[in-house]
């Protein structure tokens, strides 16, 4: 007999689950066999029907099929992919044939990349790199004179919001501004607007000075602690983890080594975002997490999820229908349909994207955090959602933003100031602004919700009579977090 409010059984529990759990996975296998046997109908139907109403349709690589190469930023990633991967292969053929034949490390590897990624950014940017350039000396200049202040942070973050905004007010300035003399050199500005690949940059700036900042105040990282909890720390390997948040030493943060953070070519269009910590620490030692096995069979899965794309935009045509604005003329299903067409495409877009440059990165030694590290069916909720999109970015907004507001303790506010951050970075628009707050009234809700239910959960763990269970409940309320990693 079980007496109320006496624990049960962990095994029994576990085992009374186990069949619910294979009818649940039955279930869901069923519904996703009808469900995109359907999808997949009714998208080639709708790419028949309406082909010659779609904007952005042009002659593809499948004979017989026009691919929709409506979605600019896939297009020019696509077109330009050949040239790119011959400057990925260049450059990690002198670079790693410089970093492991002459066993160059810190300053020596610093001044290769740095040499190799601003031929690159000459190429990209032309005369515009003398913009970079400056901009990144005088942020250089305030990390390193007002470093011991208190307000060194709120100075560095001042000097790279403002520069944000005036390089989208002045669309990368023009030569003409600062003189006539220099007017002629508008005629050399590349092939890609600078100000636009700057925006990572900004978060480089910010990340190089808080670091810095930090390491000089102290460090409160437990090695030792971290090390029990994590698989890869206690095998004799360093994660990523460990590697931004040990911190360098003070030499370590020099105007060589910030520049070729800056511009290191591998994660300068794109990203992923790395801290600075992590990449000056893998400059004097290469990162071991990832064999050239497991580096080869990810170049193989990306190879593997491009031809994906190409079968997906040669036959569905989903971004097409966005484009040509054709909604009136279908049903309320076929608009459902092309939506997650879309969401889809827009996911699988940037996993190609991210997963290309952090590929071109791990093979130059440099390991990132993971852009999409899971599939955007596995996200059920605003959380998980945004903890996966853009994953280096959101660990980069946790160490720089988050927590430095407060984070657990403030996180209803600070929500509402990471995501108005989110859209200024994104671009100067009233709409990305709104779809920001937007974005926090439904995510606040969730929040709550969450907290309150794991809450609830934590104290029945306790078993407590009910009415103590619910005093104990509303004494304890603490919100979950919602961006930790």
């Amino acid at each position: 007999m079980t007496v109320p409010g006496s624990p049960v059984s962990p095994g029994a529990s576990k085992m009374s689950s186990v069949p619910w759990k294979r009818l649940e996975l039955a279930a869901l296998c069923a519904y996703a066999v009808v469900f995109y046997s359907a999808m997949v109908q009714r998208s080639l139907r709708l790419a028949r029907d309406y082909s010659g109403k779609l904007y952005g349709l042009r002659a593809g690589s499948i004979p017989g099929r026009l691919n929709d190469s409506s979605d600019a930023q896939w297009r020019n990633f696509r077109g330009n992919l050949p040239i790119l991967t011959v400057v990925m292969a260049a450059f990690l053929i002198v670079a790693n044939g410089l970093r492991y034949g002459c066993s160059l490390k810190g300053r020596g590897a610093s001044l290769v990349w740095l040499i190799l990624s601003l031929i690159y950014l000459c190429y990209l940017h032309g005369a515009c790199v003398g913009f970079i350039l400056v901009i990144a000396g005088v942020n250089y200049a305030i990390v390193k004179l007002f470093a011991r202040y208190k307000y060194c942070t709120g100075i560095i973050w001042s000097f790279n919001l403002a520069m944000l905004t005036l390089n989208r007010v002045y669309e990368g300035y023009s030569f003409s501004l600062f003189g006539q003399q220099l007017a002629f050199l508008d005629n050399y500005r590349g092939t890609f607007r600078w100000h636009i690949c700057f925006n990572f940059v900004v978060l480089r700036m910010i990340s190089f000075g808080c670091d810095y900042c930090w390491t000089l105040s102290s460090s409160h990282f437990d090695h030792k602690k971290h090390m029990q909890k994590c698989e890869v720390c206690y095998s004799g390997k360093t994660c990523y983890f460990a590697l931004q948040e040990k911190g360098l030493s003070v030499d370590k943060y020099t105007f060589l080594t910030y520049l070729c953070y800056l511009t290191y070519a591998p994660l300068y269009i794109a990203g992923p975002v790395v801290s600075y910590n992590a990449f000056a620490a893998q400059l004097d030692v290469p990162q071991k997490n990832y064999s050239v096995g497991q580096i080869c069979c990810y170049g193989l899965r990306w190879i593997l999820n491009f031809l994906l794309i190409e079968v997906m935009t040669h036959f569905f045509h989903y971004n097409a229908f966005v484009v040509s604005r054709l909604w009136r003329q279908l049903t309320p299903f076929e608009i459902f349909i092309i939506s997650y067409g879309v969401l889809f495409f827009m996911w699988l877009k940037f996993f190609l994207i991210w997963r290309y440059f952090r590929f071109w990165s791990l093979v130059g030694g440099v390991e990132t955090p993971e852009n999409m590290p899971r599939c955007i069916n596995n996200c059920p909720d605003l959380e998980s959602f945004w903890k996966s999109w853009h994953a280096s970015f959101n660990r980069w907004l946790v160490r720089y933003v988050y927590i430095p507001l407060g984070g657990s303790r403030r996180k209803l506010i600070s929500v509402w100031i990471v995501f108005t951050f989110v859209a200024v970075w994104h671009d100067l628009e009233w709409k990305l602004i709104s779809w920001a707050w937007l974005t926090c009234l439904f995510f606040v809700p969730e929040i709550v919700i969450k907290s309150f239910s794991n809450n609830f959960q934590v104290i029945s763990e306790g078993y407590y009579w009910p009415p103590l269970q619910f005093i104990c409940l509303l004494s304890s309320f603490r919100f979950s977090d919602p961006l930790a990693w």
